[in-house]
């Protein structure tokens, strides 16, 4: 059994996702395992090269997590041939001009949603790939966490029969600044910097959508700023102009309505931090990050409406938990292996690519479209 070194380039990595996901529970942590067995009986081995703007953050970042390379000079970085990928984590207004220096520079890409801050750039850096003929692949978490998974389980074994609709839940209350310091940066809040939750999320949505129940066909979709006013890292008051909720309905292949509603305005009371809600002819599931309940067609109760009496029937009992009977790692990496394998040349197939990518902000757009015009918005197939 022999050790493969493979360099990753990983950019953008002090921001909290980059931080916490990307470095510590998938990087650091393969590292730490020893490296990722390939089939031939090899270790891959992760060799990162932090990049960013702040020396002294990404000194404490790699000292705290035994790597033993950073710099604060990309340029550097992506010149040296021993490191084969580049990944970003960095701002969304940035992504796509890097992506394109790293294809250029004949790397192989992989990077956090959204690619770009519109549709045209997106695909000019998944044609650029394309035409070079490099690896790439974009983060699609969602789809690997424990709940979805379960989810996808459930939908496959035929348990729901013709999937009718889905009910998305996502989001909590961000806090303003002032008393208590915001979970998320003030950029989110921001048109200028690239803020706005709608081409946050609708990003997420679009693959959650497409792999999991049908094509999305068309949006139409409602944007709000409810906190005008916020308080940035520096104690500063701000005017908050992006959008910081968005209330989305779509249309699917087979006729599949799926309504999503995503606030960073919103106090939660549901099972997660984001629940999806199918309904079928012969069964309903409800998904969160990490549970699955069903109701099967013959355990659904029968109510009776009756504003008089207290409801007597408990909702929440004709429901039973998809057991855990596999392991489920860390959504994150369980992606990064995939794409390091991909890379390794073990993994043929990679589709949550550049492409995949595209049709995210492809969507991200579109409900924009539609929250200016006040209308449905079709989506065309896009050509890469």
């Amino acid at each position: 059994m022999a050790e493969r070194r493979i360099g990753i380039v990983m950019n953008g990595i002090t921001g909290r996702m980059g931080t916490n996901q990307h470095l510590i529970r998938s990087i650091a942590a393969i590292r730490a395992d020893g490296g990722l067995k390939l089939k031939s009986g090899d270790m891959l081995m992760p060799d990162p090269i932090l990049v960013g703007r702040n020396a002294a953050k990404l000194e404490a970042l790699a000292r705290a997590h035994g790597i033993p390379r950073w710099t604060t000079d990309l340029d550097a970085a992506l010149a040296d041939p021993k490191d084969e990928i580049f990944f970003d984590a960095a701002t969304t207004q940035l992504r796509a001009g890097l992506l394109q220096r790293a294809i250029e520079a004949g790397r192989h890409v992989y990077c956090e949603k959204p690619i770009a801050d519109n549709l045209a750039d997106a695909v000019a850096v998944a044609r650029l790939a394309k035409e070079r003929g490099i690896k790439h692949g974009v983060v699609q978490d969602k789809l690997f966490l424990p709940g979805l998974r379960k989810l996808k389980l459930v939908i496959d074994s035929g348990f729901l029969g013709r999937i009718l609709s889905v009910r998305g839940e996502f989001g909590y209350w961000v806090f303003e600044g002032d008393w208590q310091p915001a979970q998320r940066p003030s950029w989110n809040y921001k048109a200028a910097e690239g803020g706005g939750i709608i081409l946050d999320m609708l990003c997420h949505w679009r693959y959650v959508l497409d792999n999991t129940f049908g094509a999305v066909k068309s949006v139409s979709c409602l944007g709000a700023t409810h906190i005008p006013e916020r308080v940035d890292e520096q104690g500063r008051t701000y005017q908050a102009d992006a959008d910081d909720a968005a209330y989305a309905t779509f249309q699917l292949d087979g006729g599949i309505v799926a309504q999503i509603n995503s606030s960073w305005c919103t106090r939660v009371r549901r099972d997660d931090l984001v629940t999806f809600h199918v309904d079928g002819t012969l069964g309903s599931a409800v998904a969160g990050l990490q549970k699955c309940r069903t109701q099967s067609r013959v355990n659904t109760p029968k109510p009776v409406w009756n504003p008089d009496i207290v409801q007597p029937i408990d909702f929440f009992d004709a429901w039973e938990e998809v057991p855990d009977n596999i392991p489920y790692p860390n959504g994150f990496r369980a992606q990064w292996e995939l794409f390091l394998r991909h890379v390794a040349g073990e993994v043929a197939d990679f589709p949550w690519d550049l492409a995949a990518g595209a049709k995210g902000v492809q969507l991200a757009e579109a409900g924009l479209q539609s929250w200016r015009e006040r209308r449905w918005i079709d989506l065309e197939a896009l050509e890469i």
